[in-house]
């Protein structure tokens, strides 16, 4: 409980017939304009996969996938996805698409090893998108420019929760502003990691930050990323390192740092060398996908993940997820979130 934040004084905009409308209001709109913008078909993907074949996300390497044995494949174990970052080559791979378009699908996921609070939930549904790109635009000017219409995207859909719902007054600057975690942390040497995205994103409203999972100038790193879907080891034309970053947020409901997405450009055979060594996972590369991948038959992509239930939540400012989607949550929780004004689904 002591994860809880309780904003002074909230209280709801919207009742929960409103809420559930704005729910797919907001969903149906940002799904439709995300795919014109990036140029994205839609496909089907998987809740889980076979375990032992790479093609999960790991995320920080700690997380325990919900596993499960499958009887008529000789209790073969089954792993319910973290996300689809690898998987999501596999299918461009298959489906032959070319540079300069992308898949984009629903991602449901169990994080069973979440700490419950306002933003996290057992139940993680994101539209996982991924794109097929050139040698030359894995570049950082690449991505920032790629950033720029995924934000313009939420822009628009705030823009779309205020002509429905006017009590929702837009919050969000009409700009994203870009930061490198190692000129964030040299803003704000003294702060944790946290702290830092906290006072970055009240100072400009919303922030990329870029550069995360690399070992920073103080021998630590801003968060951790697995070493093989994010290039973040790779130096920039800037000097610095990693193609990747989140797009984040300044949320007054719950006065703090809010993360939307999380993105980047792809490993390529050289950076996944490099990214398993410097977390002294090699093995991996005896695996199926890696093995794809360095073999040359996976094409160089970019892609990310977008919080469905996360962008819902802001757009109709509410002050838990809670409140848009089904989950389990403690009791204690649910009891105090009632007295609070947050009626959780």
């Amino acid at each position: 409980m002591s994860k809880l934040i309780r904003p002074e004084h909230y209280h709801s905009f919207l009742d929960e017939r409103q809420t559930e409308h704005g729910i797919k209001l907001i969903k149906d709109f940002f799904q439709q304009n995300l795919a014109t913008e990036l140029r994205l078909r839609r496909i089907t993907a998987p809740l889980f996969v076979l375990q032992g074949t790479g093609i999960n996300d790991d995320l920080n390497g700690v997380e325990r996938a919900v596993t499960f044995p499958i009887k008529d494949l000789g209790d073969a174990k089954a792993e319910v996805v973290h996300s689809l970052a690898k998987w999501k080559r596999l299918a461009l791979a298959e489906n032959n698409i070319k540079p300069g378009f992308g898949i984009y699908t629903d991602m449901n996921a169990i994080r069973a090893d979440e700490e419950l609070d306002n933003l996290h939930s057992l139940y993680v549904d994101q539209w996982d998108w991924e794109a097929v790109i050139t040698k030359e635009q894995r570049t950082a000017a690449f991505i920032r420019n790629i950033v720029e219409r995924i934000y313009a995207t939420i822009i628009r859909t705030q823009y779309l929760a205020y002509e429905a719902f006017p009590c929702l007054k837009p919050f969000l600057p009409e700009q994203i502003t870009f930061v490198h975690s190692e000129d964030l942390l040299a803003m704000y040497p003294d702060k944790t990691p946290k702290e830092r995205e906290d006072a970055i994103c009240e100072k400009y409203g919303a922030v990329f930050l870029m550069g995360i999972g690399s070992v920073l100038s103080n021998g630590e790193k801003h968060d951790g990323r697995a070493p093989d879907y994010d290039d973040w080891s790779t130096v920039s034309e800037e000097g610095k390192v990693g193609l990747n970053g989140d797009i984040l947020i300044w949320y007054p409901t719950l006065n703090r740092s809010f993360e939307l997405s999380s993105m980047g450009i792809r490993v390529d055979h050289d950076s996944l060398l490099r990214q398993l060594k410097i977390e002294n996972k090699e093995e991996r590369t005896k695996l199926y996908w890696h093995q794809k991948l360095l073999n040359g038959e996976l094409p160089l992509t970019i892609g990310g993940g977008i919080g469905q239930s996360r962008l819902c939540m802001i757009m109709l400012q509410k002050a838990h997820i809670g409140e848009i989607q089904a989950s389990i949550w403690p009791e204690d929780m649910r009891r105090e979130c009632k007295e609070l004004g947050m009626n959780l689904i």
